[in-house]
């Protein structure tokens, strides 16, 4: 079988989100045979993503009866990766922003990130929420990161590497930062912390549109974000702030998740939409984004952030609903990375 041949069979494979086979797309960085072996290359962006997982897999059937050993790799060419340029090693930053406080954000951040370790990517998590850092409590994270005085290791959690605003302040002391300073200190945790090789760097930011969103919109380059809200309508109305904030910097957002999308009484059994119904949902259609799933109102979070045990690890319908953001999450950024390599053909 000769390289033509494998790109023949390669036109049968199409992307599940952009519309068309992934030889048109450019999604076929290389191909070689030789010793025996089907070498292919792929334009994949967003590792352990259902949908790029199906795209390999579908690439295998295409190829299954050729009588070859077929050996699959996955990246986006360099010129793409402007990641690598400030966080090298790190593939993909995701932000998780919300346009208040209280609607869950942190609690999401958390979760995405252990969700997103759970499937078996490498991760790391980044709260970078400077006037309310409660990642570590979330994780139950007890260690420290580590310093030789020019780099700083993070400690990992859940398989997560760590790394908070809480680390660098004492117990209690009240945080109070100014905007320069903001600045500064995000700049250096992101020149000064070894991440390592990571598929994802989730991001908590604070609520609102303030210093600490504007500097991490100048400096890092992201895929995309997450916006967090509730059901109800005066959360709504900061989300919109939050969708306006990354769009006049030209970010991509990757969708809508609504937090405390109704509670089920565990005596009754009853289903209570306390803070309204269907509103985040209705955000993301309304401006034609993704909408990635809602959580619901549920103790087992509340008590799952409080003993820093996330609750997409355990079992039940709030962690089935957090899984199934986290399976969205990661596909909406694989739909960016593709889109972005299919662009440049």
């Amino acid at each position: 079988m000769k390289e033509a041949d494998v790109r023949d069979r390669l036109r049968e494979v199409r992307d599940p989100d952009l519309g068309d086979d992934i030889v048109s797309l450019g999604l076929v960085n290389d191909v070689t045979v030789d010793d025996g072996e089907i070498r292919v290359s792929l334009a994949l962006g967003a590792p352990f993503a259902p949908h790029e997982s199906t795209i390999a897999d579908d690439v295998r059937a295409a190829l299954s009866d050729a009588a070859l050993d077929v050996s699959l790799s996955a990246s986006i060419p360099d010129d793409l990766s402007t990641a690598e340029q400030v966080l090298p090693g790190v593939e993909n930053v995701i932000a998780v922003a919300s346009g208040k406080g209280g609607v869950g954000k942190s609690t999401v951040a958390v979760n995405l990130a252990a969700g997103l370790s759970e499937l078996g990517a490498r991760v790391g998590l980044f709260d970078a929420d400077v006037y309310g850092p409660n990642v570590p409590r979330m994780v139950a994270a007890e260690e420290r990161p580590q310093t030789d005085g020019e780099t700083i290791v993070p400690p990992e959690r859940y398989g997560v590497k760590l790394m908070s605003m809480d680390f660098l302040t004492g117990e209690d002391d009240p945080v109070i930062w100014r905007g320069p300073m903001v600045h500064k200190i995000i700049t250096q945790l992101v020149e000064d912390v070894e991440w390592g090789e990571l598929d994802y760097l989730v991001m908590d930011l604070p609520p609102g549109t303030g210093d600490t969103q504007l500097t991490i919109l100048q400096t890092l380059p992201l895929t995309g974000a997450v916006i967090v809200t509730t059901p109800q309508e005066v959360a709504l109305d900061d989300a919109v702030k939050g969708l306006r904030m990354f769009g006049k910097h030209d970010t991509n957002v990757l969708g809508i998740a609504e937090n405390m999308a109704g509670f089920r009484c565990p005596d009754c059994d009853g289903f209570h939409e306390i803070f309204g119904s269907g509103g985040g949902k209705a955000l993301a259609t309304d401006h034609e984004l993704p909408f990635l799933g809602g959580i619901p109102l549920d103790p087992a979070v509340r008590t799952g952030g409080d003993d820093g045990a996330p609750v997409v690890l355990g079992e039940g319908d709030t962690a089935d609903a957090f899984r199934v953001l986290v399976e969205n999450v990661a596909n909406n950024a694989g739909v960016v990375r593709r889109r972005e390599a299919s662009a440049k053909e």
